[in-house]
């Protein structure tokens, strides 16, 4: 079984923020309410006092929050300033959203060899398999580029690649903002 995002394991100050939607593979549309309440945040307001032992991890963090409801620009801001595996990675997922798919690839490869690939690659293998297309992710390694072209071949298409893809990049959401959280805290 792979891993489950529970939101309640983040604490009280991201709840509000933890949207349970599954994004479009593209930019898709910010909720300016929600915006309006982001922009007011930081760090320090999102985890307890004196419980960030790695701030670039937790900057992820708010990083993942812009991108989940799809503030692209402002997800950009700060990912841009993390020079981290993790934040290369969330640099890489706000280009395939905004479908500048090459810079997607250019980010990828400073991430390298992210910690999350092996939960990644069996989330997703479990979720094509729950949509009846196990082939779809067959390999036992993830590749991020090959998904980028999924993601590219598949985005605005309204098919069922198309809504597997989405579910696969929530897992990939779920499993890095997870590692970030964990390793922001010292948990990781």
């Amino acid at each position: 079984m792979s891993f489950v995002f529970q939101s309640q394991d983040y604490g009280n100050q991201f709840d509000p923020f933890l949207a349970e939607q599954i994004n479009e593979l593209g930019p898709g549309t910010p909720d300016d309410a929600i915006g309006a309440r982001l922009a007011r945040l930081s760090v320090d307001d999102l985890f307890p006092r004196d419980s960030v032992v790695d701030m670039n991890a937790a900057s992820c963090c708010l990083s993942a929050i812009w991108i989940l409801h799809n503030f692209l620009d402002e997800s950009h801001t700060v990912s841009q300033s993390i020079d981290t595996s993790s934040g290369s990675y969330w640099h890489g997922i706000m280009h395939r959203r905004e479908q500048d798919y090459s810079n997607a690839k250019y980010w990828f490869r400073r991430v390298g060899d992210h910690p999350i690939f092996d939960a990644l690659a069996e989330s997703a293998r479990e979720i094509a398999e729950a949509a009846g297309t196990p082939d779809a992710f067959s390999t036992t390694s993830w590749d991020p580029y090959a998904f980028i072209d999924h993601c590219q071949a598949a985005a605005g298409t309204g098919s069922a690649a198309e809504n597997l893809y989405r579910q696969v990049a929530r897992a990939e959401w779920e499993l890095l903002f997870n590692y970030c959280y964990r390793k922001a805290v010292g948990e990781n």
